[in-house]
Parts: structure tokens; C-alpha cells; sequence
């Protein structure tokens, strides 16, 4: 017994001394590595950032042509002209329509972009679309921008090196004119080829560089990406962003400090609890339970479960570790029996798991006609799912009497976690719609309720509008999602297409463009999920949105119902024997108007 203590005694010590090591270099170790993960995850999204941004920002001028580049000449030479207030209002309305008044003026009957261009104009209403444009590009960088959460986005482009003009900058410098401050255009700086060596790469090669200029001036540590873009296969600048490093590091040496400390009073406090419990010889009774086990390892003696219940008078995890050793003595032989079980329990798994499949499926809206007492318009709508459960989904609902809200939406990802997902998406924008107000408003509520919890970071593209049936005047808000098609009384299908906003459940806060649109007797809408258009044949060809639009314009005057069946035979007959990989997805909406009695 003498020796048994001393043993003990000897053990309390040793695991101190043990523990106290494994807790200062886990607590150096952790630090380090906190260190060097946080540093270069977040440097990494950081700059993945910049790239996106840059990308996102030179789609948008690549997409505006020509317009763009006839800007970018102006401003060169008639920029100090040009005068924008320093605190113009964002939303540049004053301009537009300053614009559009002397435009009518000028060129009544006239409908610039398809009658009349920017070189047909003169001077005075080159002056005035020209700071209209400016403020909308301005606007765009700056929200851009603040929804990426960088420093700067500018666009520049070179004049003779090493000079480069500022034409969207960053920063808005000021100029006085008449006692007015203004927005100074047309900056031309001095940029040396040896200090801002990826900016000179990126515009001689014509392709991103690999790397960023790092820079420390009077506007702070900071990374800068140059991205160059192309209008009608002519290089014409680089679109430019920023990123504040300090800030960057200053929040990952925040983020490691304070884990730091609260590793090291865990880890204090911890040891100190440990030497406690053990000094009150909680090991001896892990000592009787071994010679319990071994016990049993030598004799299989189920009656040994209770005398470890006999022998341990404790009432700690010790206790329940004894009475779950007991208890697995007792168990053992019933272990196959049990599995058995199992089996089965994995089975009524499975079976629940198809009447979820079914419910998911059921929540789509699929009793047509929808609105049988409704003489104002008609639709129909479709969902084929690529696998059992899909992501995409469509909804349609009356959002009072005079008011229709049609959705289109994709859930990133297949299966049952997106199918899991669209179920929240799709209550979550039906309930937010029925309370009231304007798509955008709608979406950036969704989107944020979604972004909370939201650890697999899925992410649902969104079309959703909604329609006042008695003027057919409409509000639409894309987050994301496919161009839809619109087809006016006697015409043919044509894409609507405008910019969108980022997808759902992205990023917390971001706001959601919306935009009026207005039907009239004979309209018809169509709206899609990429499963359509994206839809692959054996040679990998996708069936694209030029054969949905012949499609849709062959049967233009057959009802809904028809026009979808006949879309959907189209895209089976394309794709043959090819596995479908995407869910299609398809909703058409034919607005009468108001019906005479």
C-alpha cells in the first residue's frame, strides 16, 4: 500500500509538470498558427476581393461599349468643363434629367441609341450627357466599392508615358470654380514604371498581372490590382482597386491577441482545476477502475459490471465513465440484436426522407389554372429537378387584389441541403412580400435574414417582380439571375437585359437594385433559371439562350402551357441522350389588361 501512494504521489507530479509544458507551448503553437491561418485566409479574401470587384466593374464598361470609350475621349479634353458638384446627389437624378429635358429639346422624336449617338450630338448636349454619364460611373465604382468593402476603385488609362489620367478616381480631388467647389476630372499623374510596375504590366501585356503594387504613402499601406479592359477588341484602360493593409493586419493582430488571452485563462485556470481534482485523489479511482477492467479483459465475467457500480462511490464523469463500462459489459451480448435494429431505424430514415422529397416538391404552386377567376392575364410554370430534390424553384401569389408577385429563383448547389435551403428562401421572400413594398427592399431583408446561420454558404440567385394588374405597371429586382424575355403585343421574344445585383444570402447588408417596367395588353413574360439555357448535349454544347428565343417566338401565340411544353421538348431533343445536369426551370406570364364586360 506504502509503495501505491508513493506511485501516486509520483504521478500527480508528473502530470503537473507535463501539463504545465503542454499548456505553454500549446498556447505558443496556437498563437503562431492562429497567426499564420488568420493572415493568410483573410489576406487571401482580401485580395480574391480585389480581383472580383475589378472583374465586376470591367463586365459593366465592357458591356456599355462604345458609349464608355467616347466618355473616356471627352473627358480627356473637355474635362475641366465639366462641372460636378463635389456632393452630388448619388442617385444623379438632377442630371438625367437635365440631360433628357435639353435632349428633347434638341432632338425631339429622337431616342438616343437607336435614332442619334454620341458623335451626332453637339457640343452643349455632349456637355450635359457627358457629366450625366460621369456621375452614374462615378456612383457605380463608389457603391461598388462600399459593397466589397475596399479602399479605393478607379479606373485610368495611360496619355503618354509615364503619365496616366485619372478618369474615375478614387479619391475626388476638388476644384474651385466661382466660389463652388467641384469634382477636378481629367487628373493626369505622373506614375513611375519602376515604382508601379504591375499597373505598367497590366496595360502593356493587356492581361491581369499575378501580383499587386504595394504601396506606403499618405493614403495608407495598401495592395493595388489592375485589371485591363477592352471595348470592341481595343485596349482603352485599367479598372483599379485598393486595398488597406493596415486595416488588414490591424484586425487579424486584434483577432489573435484576444484569442491569445483567452487561451492562456483557460489554460491557467484549467491546470489549477486539474491540480485540485487530482489532489483529491481523483486518480486513484481511475486506478480502481483499470483494475476493474483488467479484470474483465482476463476473465469475461459479466458479473464484474456490479462490482465496478459497488465499488465506486463517486458522483462525477468518473462515475458515469463506470457505470458506461458496466453497462457495455451488460450490452455486449445483445450487441447484434441491436444492429438489427439499426438497420431497420436507417430504413424508416430513408422512407421519411421521400415524404420530405414529396413536401418540398409540394410547395410549388402547381394547380392551373392558378386564378381561374382572373381574366386579366395567364400563366403556367414548370420545375424538372436535375436529382430527387431540386434547388431551383418558382412561386406565384396574389399579393392583394390588384397585385401579382411572380418569382424565379436558383439555389446554389443540388440535392437535399439546396432543397433544405430553397424551402427557407422561398417562405421568407412569399412572407416578406405579403407585408408589403418594393422588390429591392424585399430581397435586402431576405437576404440578410438568410446570411445569418448561414454555414454552408449557399446562396440563392433571385428574380422576383411584382405586377399592378389593373395598369400592368411592374417593379422587378434580379439578384443574380438569368435576363428574362419579354415579348410586346405583335412582336417577337427579345431578352430584357440590365445590371444586376449580387445574389442572396452573399453578403450580409449589400442593397439590391430594382427597376419599373410597365405591360401592356398582348405582353408577354418569360423567366428562366440556367438550367435552360445552360443545358449541355453530349458534345458539350450548350443549348444557349438563341434557341430558347426561337422556341419561345414559334409558338409566341400559343398559351403558356403550350409554349413551356414546347421549350422543354426543344432542350430534351438538343441535350438526347446526354445526362441532365442543372434543374430547368420555367414560368410564363401573357398580361390581357383590363377585360370589358
Amino acid at each position: 500500500m506504502k509503495n501505491d501512494k508513493i506511485k501516486k504521489k509520483s504521478l500527480i507530479k508528473l502530470f503537473v509538470i507535463m501539463f504545465t509544458i503542454y499548456a505553454f507551448v500549446t498556447l505558443i503553437m496556437n498563437t503562431i498558427y492562429t497567426y499564420v491561418v488568420q493572415d493568410r485566409s483573410y489576406h487571401r479574401q482580401c485580395e480574391e476581393n480585389l480581383k472580383n470587384i475589378n472583374i465586376y466593374l470591367g463586365a459593366l464598361i465592357e458591356r456599355e461599349g462604345t458609349d464608355f470609350a467616347h466618355l473616356k475621349d471627352y473627358i480627356l479634353k473637355h474635362g475641366d468643363e465639366m462641372l460636378i458638384p463635389i456632393d452630388y446627389d448619388d442617385e444623379f437624378n438632377e442630371s438625367k434629367e437635365k440631360f433628357e429635358s435639353i435632349f428633347m429639346d434638341r432632338y425631339p422624336g429622337k431616342i438616343y441609341g437607336q435614332d442619334i449617338f454620341f458623335d451626332d450630338l453637339d457640343e452643349d448636349v455632349k456637355l450635359v450627357y457627358a457629366t450625366y454619364i460621369f456621375e452614374y460611373w462615378l456612383t457605380v465604382f463608389e457603391e461598388a466599392r462600399d459593397s466589397f468593402g475596399i479602399k479605393y476603385t478607379y479606373f485610368i488609362f495611360p496619355t503618354e508615358e509615364p503619365n496616366m489620367c485619372y478618369m474615375i478616381d478614387a479619391v475626388r480631388e476638388e476644384k474651385v470654380v466661382d466660389g463652388k467647389t467641384y469634382i477636378r476630372l481629367a487628373d493626369i499623374v505622373e506614375e513611375d514604371p519602376a515604382k508601379y510596375t504591375r499597373m505598367w504590366e497590366a496595360w502593356h501585356t493587356g492581361i491581369s498581372p499575378e501580383g499587386f503594387d504595394v504601396f506606403d504613402n499618405e493614403y495608407g499601406y495598401s495592395y493595388a490590382y489592375y485589371t485591363p479592359v477592352y471595348i470592341n477588341g481595343e485596349k482603352i484602360g485599367l479598372v483599379c482597386s485598393d486595398l488597406n493593409i493596415d486595416a488588414v493586419n490591424k484586425t487579424i493582430l486584434n483577432g489573435v491577441y484576444v484569442q491569445f488571452i483567452g487561451a492562456f485563462l483557460v489554460l491557467f485556470f484549467g491546470m489549477l482545476a486539474m491540480v485540485y481534482i487530482i489532489k483529491r485523489k481523483f486518480l486513484y479511482r481511475i486506478i480502481s477502475l483499470e483494475g476493474s477492467v483488467e479484470k474483465y479483459s482476463d476473465s469475461k465475467d459479466v458479473h464484474v459490471a456490479d462490482e465496478i457500480r459497488v465499488n465506486e462511490k463517486g458522483n462525477d464523469e468518473i462515475r458515469s465513465l463506470s457505470d458506461q463500462f458496466a453497462d457495455m459489459i451488460v450490452e455486449l451480448k445483445d450487441y447484434m440484436v441491436n444492429l438489427q435494429h439499426v438497420t431497420a431505424e436507417k430504413e424508416r430514415i430513408g422512407a421519411e426522407l421521400n415524404v420530405a422529397t414529396q413536401i418540398q416538391a409540394d410547395m410549388l404552386p402547381r394547380v392551373f389554372p392558378a386564378f381561374p377567376t382572373r381574366d386579366e392575364f395567364d400563366l403556367y410554370a414548370t420545375m424538372n429537378p436535375a436529382k430527387e430534390v431540386g434547388g431551383d424553384f418558382y412561386d406565384f401569389f396574389m399579393v392583394d387584389d390588384d397585385h401579382i408577385a411572380l418569382v424565379m429563383a436558383d439555389v446554389s448547389g443540388k440535392g437535399v441541403p439546396a432543397a433544405l435551403f430553397m424551402v427557407i428562401a422561398k417562405t421568407l421572400i412569399k412572407t416578406r412580400t405579403q407585408q408589403g413594398g418594393l422588390p429591392g427592399d424585399i430581397l435586402s431583408e431576405v437576404n440578410d435574414t438568410l446570411c445569418e446561420g448561414n454555414d454552408a454558404e449557399l446562396f440563392v440567385t433571385v428574380w422576383l417582380a411584382i405586377i399592378e394588374i389593373s395598369t400592368g405597371k411592374g417593379w422587378a429586382a434580379n439578384a443574380g439571375h438569368e435576363h428574362p424575355a419579354i415579348r410586346r403585343k405583335d412582336g417577337d421574344f427579345e431578352l430584357s437585359i440590365y445590371k444586376h445585383s449580387p445574389a442572396v444570402a452573399t453578403m450580409e447588408g449589400i442593397p439590391f437594385r430594382q427597376h419599373e417596367f410597365e405591360l401592356y395588353p398582348g405582353d408577354s413574360l418569360y423567366v428562366y433559371t440556367d438550367g435552360v439555357a445552360e443545358a449541355t448535349d453530349a458534345n458539350n454544347e450548350l443549348y444557349g439562350t438563341d434557341r430558347m428565343l426561337n422556341v419561345l417566338n414559334r409558338t409566341k401565340d400559343e398559351k403558356p402551357e403550350e409554349v413551356l411544353r414546347a421549350v422543354r421538348k426543344d432542350i430534351d431533343e438538343f441535350v438526347g441522350e446526354a445526362p441532365q445536369f442543372d434543374d430547368i426551370t420555367m414560368l410564363m406570364f401573357n398580361y390581357f389588361g383590363k377585360v370589358e364586360e
